[in-house]
């Protein structure tokens, strides 16, 4: 493992603590996380006080009309679960009445909600504190505002446009449809009454009470397909995780829908490359890595999809034997086709297919990590979709509702189509890493389907070439897409980018922190020293405080 003094040197230390640490894309949210802790609750009531802060701060990226996906490791349990809060589409959803506009925004974009599923079971299965307190800096901002950073301001201007046809965007926009300068106050005082409502009567309140109520008028008046019934059959559920054994490493990740299985079969697929020959930055190196990724992404779009129309063989997507096969596929000297990194009907003639692991079977988004000094560690990763979801807030509640239905597919044949209540193919996919059966690191991040390829980047820059936390979710990144084509952002080095041309890859250069390429925040924990390690992106607004 080559020294991580190798590596450019990273614009911010590493955060660190000795009685817990949160790690959020924004400064406040991580603040609300710790304040928690210091009043003596642990990392699940520290997750619940930085999701709702989210909502608050960063308005665009998730909140209570939105979904998502937590991972967490229960020390008194001494087991990792899965939660699983991803929304499902109304039971009237049709494909054959929805079209590709109406699922990008507006009210037939909107999944039914389940954030604040997935907030209060976290809470109410493992929390210490009353439900008022985890609540209180949330209320707290949304009633006094909060600061508004350049990076919002510039996020909430860039879709003004998306937030202008409807009268709930004046939560955001003022009289003239113009955003929130920097360094104004943003302030939200009907989300405020809404999230009193949740303190008061919990998940009775938001999908069965006077709330659910006033979701689904609201939706229903302009055109959406929530039911009173849909809110009100509406659980979180807690699943058992997938994982592998990377180089010694145990990696574990949600299981379907979340197609996190993604990123652990790029990872045996790399695992087969002796370590002496992957060199950090290294032409080789960079270019395996993007061919796993087309291997995987192949894979995933056959084999993701809602779980109960077709089950993902993921024993053996995630074999040994099955990652062999897809290695050797790899050819060192050109860069393969892919066709795109969700399904199509129209597959190119040269592009990579599908293997066969049935014979080794035996927009927006944000994530955040919180951990305590019991042990407990809780990732999660939630969403609206686009920026602001839908566009609409359920009336006069400022709740923001997603538009997961934009990743559903309309063509018949895929297993990711919408339909009455299904799940959607989930790309968010947080990660927990065990090392000699110790809790070691949590690292995950947004980024749409480029979730599935930037994380294994940054767990190979922690577990492979020995990068600190904040040095692994700093170092420069890729993205692949379609054809030939890779994003790369500027700071990687000019003579890398020719020689993968040379390769046949077809290199873009994009800024040099691009959002492009997700917003990854990761906790790592030292049990033996007692210490706590934490790392926060800044391609985005990402914060990480230990105490």
């Amino acid at each position: 493992m080559p020294s991580a003094s190798i590596f450019p040197a990273s614009n911010r230390p590493v955060a660190m603590g000795v009685n817990g640490m949160v790690a959020s894309a924004h400064p406040l949210a991580s603040q609300s996380g710790v304040r928690m802790l210091m009043a003596g609750g642990n990392a699940f009531d520290a997750a619940v006080a930085t999701a709702a802060t989210l909502n608050v701060a960063e308005p665009y990226m998730s909140g209570a009309g939105g979904i998502g996906i937590a991972l967490v490791y229960v020390a008194a349990e001494n087991r990792v679960r899965a939660l699983n809060f991803s929304g499902r589409a109304p039971m009237a959803a049709d494909p054959e009445k929805i079209t590709a506009a109406d699922k990008e925004r507006g009210a037939l974009s909107a999944m039914i909600p389940g954030n604040v599923a997935g907030w209060l079971t976290l809470h109410e299965t493992y929390g210490k504190l009353e439900r008022e307190q985890v609540f209180a800096p949330a209320i707290g901002y949304a009633d006094e505002g909060v600061p508004v950073t350049n990076l919002n301001s510039r996020q909430m201007s860039a879709n003004a446009e998306r937030l202008a046809p409807y009268p709930s965007g004046k939560i955001i926009l003022d009289d003239l449809g113009h955003a929130p300068m920097p360094g104004t106050r943003l302030k939200m005082p009907q989300l405020a009454e809404s999230f009193r409502s949740i303190v008061k009567g919990g998940l009775e309140e938001y999908y069965r009470g006077d709330l659910a109520r006033r979701i689904v008028k609201s939706n229903q008046a302009l055109g959406g397909l929530f039911s009173e019934e849909d809110l009100a059959t509406y659980i979180a559920r807690w699943q058992d995780p997938i994982s592998i054994n990377y180089r010694g490493y145990d990696i574990f990740t949600n299981p379907p829908n979340s197609s996190g299985f993604q990123i652990l079969q790029t990872l045996k697929i790399m695992e087969g490359f002796d370590c002496d020959d992957l060199i950090f930055q290294h032409p080789s190196t960079v270019h395996r890595f993007i061919e796993a990724v087309k291997l995987a992404v192949t894979d995933r779009i056959q084999y993701a999809g809602h779980p109960v129309k077709i089950k993902a063989p993921i024993s053996g997507l995630l074999s040994d034997g099955y990652a062999a096969d897809r290695r050797a596929q790899i050819d060192e000297s050109r860069a393969a086709y892919v066709s795109g990194e969700h399904f199509s009907n129209k597959v190119a003639p040269e592009s990579l297919i599908t293997g066969n692991p049935l014979e080794f079977d035996g927009g927006m988004t944000t994530h955040f990590a919180t951990a305590d000094s019991d042990g407990n560690v809780v990732s999660v990763t939630q969403t609206l979709g686009g920026a602001f979801g839908s566009g609409v807030a359920a009336g006069d509640t400022g709740i923001f509702l997603n538009n997961m239905a934009y990743w559903f597919d309309l063509e018949e044949g895929s297993s990711n189509r919408i339909g009455p209540g299904r799940e959607v193919d989930f790309v968010v996919a947080p990660t927990h890493t065990f090392k000699d059966g110790k809790f070691h690191v949590s690292l995950g991040t947004p980024g749409s389907w480029g979730i599935l390829q930037t994380t294994p980047q940054f767990l190979m820059n922690f577990l492979d070439f020995g990068m600190n936390v904040q040095e692994a979710i700093e170092a420069p990144r890729l993205r692949v897409y379609t054809g030939r084509h890779v994003d790369m952002e500027e700071r990687f080095p000019a003579h890398l980018r020719r020689a993968l041309e040379d390769l046949g890859h077809d290199v873009s250069v994009v800024e040099p922190w691009s959002m492009s390429v997700g917003g990854a925040q990761g906790i790592q924990v030292d049990s033996e020293a007692g210490v706590f390690q934490g790392g926060a992106d800044p391609r985005r607004d990402g914060f990480a405080i230990g105490f």
